[in-house]
């Protein structure tokens, strides 16, 4: 499916619903749209919904304000303008999902599977995608400060035109990665960088960094 720029790209737009449950454990949602209509500005707080599916859903506008979504499974989702704070994620399944113009801050997201999934004009902020598996994932004009993605599995991720402040890639493994193009802060893991690619301008960056994790002096006195 082609990855789309906007609500109304999604080719189930025209079908969607107004939910009119709430979003409870082992939920089953499906072709719904979950926004912050007509309140204008609606709060999950501690929400628990743990195991819940999503497939072909549209979340937009919302603010999930801690509580756990653990081990909850989404398929061809939408969400747009919403924020995650301290949110628990781990152990999820998200698949062909789109994520535009959110906030996700100090979620829980290790052991999560993403496969073809977008994060465009979003910001991390302490983001914990440990032992994570991301496939065909693209980071496109993101803030990651501080994400950690020790012991991840990186498998064709891009981060185009993206600032990643105190990244930790220690124990990760990456094939195609693609760093080009992106504002590389690095505070752990230089050696996980085999398996990525990156231009001149962010290997001069790199160079004093790579050569101090190596034990490389370098003077010319």
């Amino acid at each position: 499916m082609k990855t789309p720029r906007s609500l109304a790209d999604l080719a189930f737009y025209g079908s969607l619903s107004p939910m009119t449950s709430s979003i409870e454990v082992d939920g089953d949602y499906d072709g719904l749209l979950i926004s912050d209509e007509p309140s204008g500005n609606a709060t999950f707080a501690e929400v628990a919904a743990s195991g819940a599916r999503f497939v072909e859903c549209a979340i937009t506008g919302l603010t999930f304000d801690g509580g756990t979504l653990r081990k909850s499974r989404m398929s061809d989702v939408w969400l747009g303008e919403t924020r995650l704070v301290a949110v628990d994620l781990a152990e999820s399944s998200l698949v062909d999902t789109w994520l535009s113009g959110c906030v996700l801050a100090g979620v829980q997201a290790f052991s999560t599977l993403l496969r073809r999934v977008s994060f465009r004009g979003c910001k991390l902020d302490s983001v914990n995608f440990r032992d994570a598996t991301l496939t065909d994932v693209t980071f496109e004009d993101c803030v990651l400060r501080d994400a950690d993605f020790a012991a991840a599995r990186l498998t064709r991720v891009r981060f185009p035109g993206c600032t990643l402040t105190g990244a930790m890639f220690t124990k990760a493994t990456c094939s195609s990665v693609d760093l080009r193009g992106a504002s590389v802060g690095i505070t752990a893991g230089y050696d996980a960088l085999r398996g990525t690619t990156i231009d001149s301008v962010q290997l001069m960056a790199l160079a004093p960094l790579l050569a101090d994790h190596l034990g490389i002096s370098v003077t010319d006195a």
